[in-house]
């Protein structure tokens, strides 16, 4: 049989019959080593296989151990007792150096022990002199039929190994893909509603703020009418009354608070409006496309939606912008990778309280953005597998493993990359990298395989 057949068909094809008469045709001609050291023996099992088998001699171990290290053999036919090392010692070496040989015993000594001895050695059969030349045949056609299937099974298994591999892999990259689609549908659901909120928010808003000032006009108008007509001398009882009034409302007090509480109206319209602003533009529904973006508007941005994780006073926000240019961006996706980066590097130093560093630069061709903060780290064994979806080291219910999927996606998606260094105990370093002018629909052109991401430990 030819070994080279994939597994599935090894396995299911028939066995050549008449002495492996089909390997005279389409398949070389098996090699058969026959070591005797009488020249009798070797010349008369020459004689039986040369018609099926190419046939080699060997008179001692020795010589045979001389030709299996020159030539591949297909069968081993050996004898037992022989000057120098015996038949058994050459068993030995073979089932040590050249494991997929099988090998054949001969003897003219009729023991069931010694039979035995050498089939637990690895033999794959035993026979004893003088051997009837059928059974002699019969015997070498089993033991290469049953070598074939070794073969073919071990080769089965490795074909099983490999393609389980590439299972693992698609399953992989099947959970990254799904993940990222629900996390698409939930952006986009939380997008529209954010949107939603934000027009629905913006018009009574716009009402109160503008509102206020005719309000402030107002007041003075009628405080100054007020304030008139309590300078007029009044009856003695419409006095008493007014006196009264005032009392009661605390006219003076009111006076005085009047203009505070319109200063504080109008402060709190202000809020609600830059948060109107704010969810505009982190959403940034009505900017759905591949055009030029400016990275640092996307920053500011995410850290106002984020001020809850940096205006506590434990966590400390550093920025160190350089100059950037605007670079070709889906900006709602970059506003997702800068929300992750950055809560993730408030919640490694909040505990103990820390600082975070946003750096902005240019390299080469990329515009750089690093996230840096000092808190606990990642060992070795964490950053191999930071990228990996639903992976976390969060506790239950604090984090579903997807933030940096999604992130190691989009900033795929934009023909850039992350690079991530980090120690346990010195904090941690995330540097995305995004080229100036990218096409979303192809890789970077020096990138060699895209979906590689580096760490730099």
């Amino acid at each position: 049989m030819n070994v080279t057949e994939t597994p599935t068909e090894a396995l299911t094809a028939p066995f050549p019959s008449a002495g492996f008469a089909a390997y005279g045709t389409a398949c070389p001609m098996p090699k058969v080593l026959i070591v005797d050291d009488s020249a009798v023996v070797r010349t008369s099992f020459r004689k039986y296989l040369e018609e099926t088998y190419e046939c080699f001699e060997a008179e001692s171990a020795l010589e045979a151990i001389g030709l299996l290290r020159r030539e591949t053999f297909d069968i081993v036919i050996t004898d037992i007792i022989m000057p120098g090392l015996s038949g058994i010692e050459l068993l030995r070496k073979i089932v040590e150096e050249h494991k997929d040989t099988p090998v054949l015993v001969v003897s003219g000594v009729d023991r069931p022990q010694r039979a035995l001895d050498a089939v637990r050695l690895g033999a794959a059969d035993y026979l004893i002199k003088p051997c009837d030349p059928e059974v002699l045949m019969l015997t070498v056609e089993r033991a290469l039929e049953r070598s074939t299937l070794l073969k073919s099974a071990k080769q089965y298994k490795r074909d099983l190994e490999i393609r389980n591999q590439e299972l693992l892999r698609k399953k992989e990259q099947l959970e990254r893909l799904q993940a990222q689609i629900i996390h698409s549908e939930k952006m986009a659901s939380i997008g529209q509603l954010a949107a939603g909120i934000a027009h629905e928010l913006n018009n009574p808003v716009g009402f109160l703020y503008g509102n206020l000032d005719l309000l402030r006009v107002y007041l003075a108008d009628i405080l100054k009418l007020v304030l008139f007509y309590d300078s007029l001398d009044l009856e003695a009882s419409a006095a008493e009354q007014a006196a009264k009034i005032k009392e009661d409302i605390a006219f003076e007090q009111t006076i005085v608070d009047l203009d505070s509480v319109l200063s504080d109206c109008r402060d709190g319209a202000e809020r609600v409006r830059d948060i109107v602003q704010n969810l505009r533009t982190f959403s940034r529904l009505d900017e759905a496309e591949f055009k030029k973006t400016d990275l640092h508007e996307g920053i500011e941005s995410t850290i106002r939606i984020l001020s809850r994780y940096f205006s506590g006073g434990t966590v400390r926000l550093l920025r160190e912008y350089g100059e950037l240019p605007p670079i070709d961006a889906f900006a709602a996706q970059l506003n997702q990778v800068w929300t992750n980066l950055l809560v993730n590097a408030a919640q490694a130093v909040e505990k103990d309280g820390g600082t975070v560093t946003i750096k902005t630069y240019c390299s080469g061709d990329d515009a750089v953005v690093e996230i840096t903060d000092d808190g606990v780290g990642m060992t070795t064994e964490v950053l191999g597998r930071i990228f990996d979806p639903f992976f976390t080291t969060k506790a239950v219910g604090e984090g579903t493993g997807l933030g940096l999927s999604i992130s190691f996606g989009i900033v795929e998606r934009h023909c850039g990359r992350i690079e991530v260094e980090s120690k346990p105990g010195e904090g941690s370093i995330f540097r995305v990298r995004l080229p100036r002018n990218a096409d979303p629909r192809r890789g970077r052109p020096e990138e060699i395989e895209v979906g590689n991401y580096d760490y730099a430990v």
